[in-house]
């Protein structure tokens, strides 16, 4: 099993989430958040040029069987890029997943995801 975190685009979300769901990945986890990478961007504000620390951003979790891992990332990939990509798209962690529980019934593993 693997967790899968995707931080991308605000604007990509929607593009994201229906590309999982063609994908028959339906379980997700969304988020709002801010945070940055390589990224920067300055603005003018009351004449003084500012560079923001932090901008608005989605993480997306996904936990799935080690079957769909290949299935989740492309399809995140090809939904969260803009055109042939751009600075800022985002990112894409794929972790080991040790245990799932599901409160409900107390499956353990595989079943319960």
């Amino acid at each position: 099993m693997k967790m899968i975190v995707a931080i991308i685009q605000p604007d990509k979300l929607e593009d994201v989430r229906k590309s999982l769901m063609d994908a028959e990945i339906t379980r997700i986890t969304v988020q709002r958040c801010t945070g940055h990478g390589r990224a920067t961007d300055t603005s003018l504000y009351r004449g003084q040029e500012l560079t923001p620390d932090l901008f608005p951003k989605v993480r997306i979790e996904v936990a799935v069987n080690d079957a769909f891992v290949d299935v989740t990332v492309q399809a995140i990939l090809t939904a969260a890029r803009h055109g042939t990509g751009v600075l800022g798209d985002g990112k894409i962690f794929i972790m080991p997943l040790e245990e799932c529980i599901r409160i409900r019934t107390g499956e353990r593993g595989g079943d319960a995801i």
